[in-house]
């Protein structure tokens, strides 16, 4: 397995080399270049692992831990200066797995990743996360998240918006919701979807998002691209 890592350092010639390297020995290494939505990088990359710097623009790499801990338990590992090293303690407690100090080795560093990619993946994959206009559906807790709040779904709403989510921009047939959420054994007719969404809507209006389903007369629903 070619392992995706998502590299979050602000300083780019570390970030051009880390990348590099991590390539030559096969992994899949991006680096975030968008410092105000590292979150919306993480989401589209899907990584198994990050390398957080602490030091960085508009948010610190402690931000940006906890935004990520609130979707995904995916390995996390603090680049972090000498003068940074009492600042372990609290990224540790944040949820990082490991750190390792500036200027740093880059065999080092491969030893790091190895070992945590090895510890971690003996589990099943990472956390599955669908995104349409920054609103993130997680599938492993069926909740969504908007704007870093937490949106609480009941197994009908959460079951209708990954069909949506799955098939954005595509119109979804009533018949097609209705024998997904079946499959789920969640047994429902066509009153019982109307309802439901109804339910969906208002929670989604409740949060920002009116219009965000799309209601196409006789035909289905969709999520507009």
């Amino acid at each position: 397995m070619n392992y995706k890592i998502l590299i979050v350092e602000d300083d780019l010639v570390i970030a051009s080399q880390t990348k590099e390297y991590l390539t030559r020995w096969g992994y899949d290494a991006y680096v975030a270049e968008d410092f105000h939505n590292v979150m919306q990088t993480f989401v589209n990359k899907e990584p198994q692992l990050v390398l957080l710097d602490i030091s960085l623009p508009f948010y610190n790499g402690f931000y940006w831990c906890q935004e990520i801990r609130k979707l995904s338990q995916v390995p996390i590992l603090f680049l972090s200066s000498a003068s940074e090293k009492m600042s372990i303690v609290m990224a540790m407690n944040m949820g990082a797995d490991d750190f390792i100090a500036k200027p740093f080795d880059f065999d080092i560093l491969l030893a790091k990743v190895s070992a945590i990619l090895r510890r971690t993946y003996s589990f099943q994959g990472q956390t599955s996360l669908l995104e349409h206009h920054g609103v993130i559906l997680n599938l492993s807790n069926a909740t969504m998240e908007v704007n870093h709040n937490k949106v609480e779904l009941t197994k009908n709403e959460f079951r209708i918006l990954q069909i949506l989510f799955e098939h954005k921009g595509e119109v979804v047939s009533k018949d097609a919701i209705i024998r997904h959420l079946w499959d789920a054994d969640c047994f429902i007719d066509d009153n019982t979807l109307a309802v439901n969404l109804t339910r969906l809507r208002k929670k989604l209006e409740e949060v920002g998002l009116s219009g965000f389903i799309t209601t196409k007369k006789g035909i289905g629903y969709l999520l507009e691209s």
